[in-house]
């Protein structure tokens, strides 16, 4: 979008002494020509920006002309950065990538060496190691993001866990990441309701050149009310010592008690669903379910139908 290309022109000219037009050109990959109007266009919106002739000529803001960048602090600046950066990894977004280069570029010139610094001390990945994003679904998340920002309807082919696939189409409002998957929170036609589709699970998508207009209903608050408040369940939990740093990680510090034996005891509340039955099971035997009895009774004929597999 020009009104973009342009902000990002002012902050580059913030904060360089000087920048040719043919350095603009094939940052923004457009034409000189280009180039020259936006040039125009933001003098003409009151910023007074200068060419120098010559061999080290180019474009600059008047040095008597101030802009205050008290809005965001050093740190919110960092914090802003890494959170894109981490997304970026994932998607390759030339957005993202011009967004970091915006907010990069408005660090004051004494700061730049502590803003450069906060990289090495802070480094967010969620993956765990040896993770490789699928590069299939790198390509639908750029479609999904095309089709939220173009506020277009996608057609999709989605399997269901039974490995059926039924075609959909769907006005995608927001991409989620939950753990290490990504899914499209939308307003599905076919079945008239928001859902949630799972990247992984999306046979084939296609960007339709029918728009939609976005409804109101936004992720946090459809996810507020999803929440089944009568399936809760209240569990009391026994960990063995060896699984305690996981533990720590995962629950509450205020919902975990260390017996004298060294166990952990672990009283907290989900939603009852195969999501808790698998998170039980993935401590093995490290476990135990103290509370409630049934919850219990299925953990244990999940583990015999396991065992009988093997």
């Amino acid at each position: 979008m020009k009104i973009d290309r342009l902000l990002s022109i002012i902050v580059i000219l913030l904060n360089k002494n000087n920048i040719t037009a043919k350095e603009l050109a094939n940052r923004f990959e457009v034409s000189l020509r280009t180039i020259y109007r936006d040039i125009e266009t933001i003098n003409l919106a009151g910023i007074p920006i200068v060419s120098n002739q010559g061999r080290d000529g180019g474009f600059r803001i008047l040095d008597n002309y101030k802009m205050s960048h008290q809005l965001l602090t050093l740190d919110d600046m960092a914090s802003i950065v890494i959170a894109l950066k981490n997304i970026e990894n994932f998607s390759h977004n030339k957005d993202i990538d011009l967004t970091i280069d915006k907010i990069s570029n408005i660090v004051p010139k004494d700061k730049r060496e502590e803003f450069d610094y906060y990289f090495n001390e802070l480094i967010i990945c969620d993956l765990p190691w040896g993770y490789r994003i699928d590069s299939e679904d790198k390509k639908k998340y750029n479609i999904i993001y095309e089709g939220i920002s173009k506020e277009k309807l996608l057609h999709i082919g989605y399997r269901n866990r039974d490995g059926n696939i039924t075609e959909r189409r769907i006005e995608p409002m927001s991409l989620v990441l939950k753990g290490l998957n990504w899914y499209v929170f939308s307003y599905c036609l076919l079945r008239n309701g928001y859902r949630f589709f799972k990247l992984s699970r999306i046979h084939r998508i296609h960007l339709l050149e029918e728009g939609f207009n976005r409804r109101e209903m936004s992720y946090e608050e459809f996810k507020y009310k999803s929440i089944p408040k009568n399936n809760m369940v209240d569990l009391v939990l026994k960990f063995s010592s060896k699984v305690r740093q996981r533990v720590e990680e995962f629950f509450y510090e205020e919902d975990i008690t260390i017996d004298k034996d060294g166990s952990i005891i672990v009283r907290t509340s989900f939603p009852e669903d195969e999501w808790v039955y698998s998170m039980i099971l993935s401590y093995g035997e490290y476990i135990e379910v103290i509370e409630p009895f049934y919850i219990k009774d299925i953990i244990k004929k999940k583990s015999r139908k396991i065992y009988e597999k093997y």
